[in-house]
């Protein structure tokens, strides 16, 4: 984009040919939605006329600064607009939401301003809005977290496949491509998916996986094995097994004659790779190489 089509566009003076060229940079979103933002905004009166006129009875219209008055005048005009601009960034930088996020094979604790607490499983994201946060406890998820939240109002957890709203109790949230599970530890959770409600007291897991709703199994701890460095399934196929192993060791795992709809009970350690693939493997009846960070799972029978 060239420099000088920011002044050109908040002046309206770019010609159609450079406003569609302008429109398909990056840059352009932004500062249509700042300047939306500042539109809103009034800037102090500033009557350039009544100015230049005292500038005259002065008698500086003789120096040679008086010589490009539109000139002036138009930087005038893009001088305040730019400074509305920049408040109204301001306004609207700080009105987006506070995210947190953790990489593979991290993870991560955050305190809410009503002192709710989150933990973060590896490779998990959540955003909320410090702004709204006493009109709207919400908080949107991708990945998994667990939740203990202050008593207090409606607290909502947002996910793409689905909400589940509380008052005041402790929860986990795992919200993955193709998998998507709610237990409640304790109180009672509603849980909404494809706009249907379900309530879950504690002591009770709701599991859809590849869209289809699945019995589970009742936790037996009081929070879910991952904060203790454990990850456990109950009849969950292969593939996302293999896709959490991944996320906890920061490897990757390719499969060689493996069905990965084979369904798996157990857990594996999060802190020992080598007690984890034999975890996996031992019961699947599979085997595994290591490779620095490649994993190779394959059928016994292979060659």
């Amino acid at each position: 984009m060239q420099e000088n089509y920011l002044a050109k566009w908040l002046s309206g003076d770019l010609s159609e040919e450079d406003l569609a060229e302008f429109k398909k940079s990056d840059s352009y979103a932004s500062y249509q939605r700042l300047k939306q933002v500042s539109d809103t905004l009034q800037a102090p009166d500033y009557n350039t006329d009544t100015v230049l006129e005292q500038l005259k009875k002065e008698r500086i219209e003789n120096t040679p600064k008086i010589v490009a008055l539109n000139p002036y005048r138009n930087f005038l005009r893009v001088a305040a607009a730019i400074a509305i601009l920049l408040v109204g960034s301001y306004f609207y930088f700080n009105s987006f939401n506070t995210s947190i996020t953790t990489e593979v094979a991290e993870r991560g604790e955050v305190l809410l301003p009503d002192n709710s607490e989150i933990f973060l499983n590896a490779d998990s994201k959540i955003s909320y809005s410090k702004k709204d946060w006493n009109q709207k406890r919400n908080v949107s998820l991708e990945g998994e977290a667990f939740f203990k939240v202050a008593k207090g109002k409606k607290f909502t957890v947002s996910t793409d496949q689905g909400t589940i709203a509380v008052l005041g109790t402790q929860f986990n949230v795992e919200n993955r491509d193709g998998f998507f599970e709610v237990t409640c530890y304790e109180g009672l959770v509603r849980v909404i998916h494809n706009n249907k409600e379900n309530m879950l007291p504690a002591g009770n897991t709701f599991l859809v996986i590849n869209h289809k709703i699945v019995d589970a199994g009742q936790p037996n701890s009081t929070k879910p094995s991952w904060m203790n460095n454990e990850s456990s399934f109950e009849a969950t196929p292969l593939s996302f097994v293999f896709a959490e192993l991944e996320r906890q060791y920061k490897i990757d795992i390719s499969l060689k004659n493996v069905d990965e709809k084979l369904l798996f009970t157990g857990s594996f350690s999060n802190t020992d790779l080598n007690t984890a693939l034999k975890s996996i493997s031992t019961p699947s009846r599979i085997k595994y190489k290591i490779e620095g960070d490649n994993v190779l799972f394959y059928a016994e029978n292979m060659p």
